[in-house]
């Protein structure tokens, strides 16, 4: 009994020590650009593994260079209510977890009807713009619920911590926007030869409508789909309220 007591207490202040960390790197986040995410470190192993290179585009650039479009583009496109929640958006959160719901228990049955597997349901996000920042920066990529809700306390503490114009910045320049680019000034400079500063209304939505597949769009630059959406996200963009 007292050996499972001192192991409960060892889990505890693993925790507790771990949290920490996360805070105080968080609280640096606020004057000090991050230099990398564990998402970016992640697929920078998994390229060299791989393709035996080592991958790695970015460019950090201030908030004020990055086209007031790209901003605009990915907040109509990824987090419309970005400059007015707290962090989580439940509602959102909440119908992206009915509509996996179903479409796994729709998954479920047909691979019933087939007697064998069938492929896998599509998993929709859900996620605030500040969720994913958190979850790239920070946390890996597996999908549990502990992990999820370990997401959502530091996308709390990101929230209570950072502006939402830095929050912006952050992600802006550390989110991947195909095989080892990172940031807008990579994506500006990797699609289009320009820098972020200069990336018109079209072209800043059509990388907005990049980011939940970059490394799919990156092979596809002609999709249907991409230019349908991306004219739908540059209409919207208009509305779109910046922090």
């Amino acid at each position: 009994m007292r050996a499972l007591l001192r192991w409960l207490a060892l889990v505890v202040v693993a925790a507790a020590v771990l949290e920490l960390f996360f805070l105080v790197r968080i609280a640096t986040m606020a004057g000090i650009d991050p230099q990398s995410t564990t998402f970016q470190r992640s697929e920078a192993w998994r390229i060299a593994t791989h393709k035996g290179q080592l991958r790695w585009r970015q460019q950090w650039v201030p908030y004020p260079a990055i086209s007031e479009n790209l901003k605009r583009a990915v907040i109509a496109s990824e987090d419309g209510t970005f400059a007015n929640h707290e962090g989580v958006d439940w509602e959102s959160l909440e119908k992206a977890w009915q509509r996996n719901a179903k479409a796994e228990e729709q998954a479920a049955r047909r691979a019933q009807a087939a007697r064998g597997t069938a492929r896998a349901p599509k998993v929709v996000g859900g996620s605030t713009i500040t969720q994913q920042l958190a979850k790239n920066i920070l946390l890996s990529g597996e999908r549990t619920l502990l992990r999820k809700g370990q997401e959502i306390v530091l996308t709390f503490a990101l929230e209570r911590m950072l502006s939402k114009e830095r929050i912006l910045e952050i992600y802006l320049n550390s989110v991947e926007w195909g095989e080892g680019v990172f940031g807008a000034e990579a994506a500006a400079q990797h699609y289009y030869r320009k820098s972020a500063r200069q990336l018109s209304a079209y072209e800043a939505a059509r990388l907005a409508v990049m980011l939940p597949r970059p490394k799919y769009f990156e092979k596809l630059p002609n999709s249907g789909y991409l230019a349908s959406r991306a004219s739908t996200i540059a209409a919207r963009m208009r509305d779109a309220e910046l922090p």
